[in-house]
């Protein structure tokens, strides 16, 4: 699925999918959509092939573990300072 969303629509790409689904399975279906962050872009397959459990039940199943899974480039503004000088 070639694709470009940004980071606040991930929710809605992951409740057009069937559950429950492996990880395997739900890598594969996003492979090609593009998150773009606060500082940066990433493949949606390749952060859910970060994500530890096997199989996820339901879309926010799957949107809690992306949160564990993101880089840092996906919170924040773009180049914002984090406190060190």
């Amino acid at each position: 699925m070639e694709k470009t969303i940004k980071l606040s629509r991930v929710e809605s790409v992951l409740e057009d999918l069937s559950y429950p689904l492996t990880r395997h399975d739900a890598a594969a279906a996003l492979d090609g959509v593009t998150v773009l962050m606060a500082d940066g872009n990433a493949d949606l397959g390749e952060m859910v092939r970060n994500c530890l459990p096997s199989e996820f039940a339901d879309a926010t199943d799957l949107y809690y573990e992306l949160n564990n899974a993101m880089p840092i480039e996906a919170v924040g503004e773009p180049r914002q300072s984090d406190g060190d000088a």
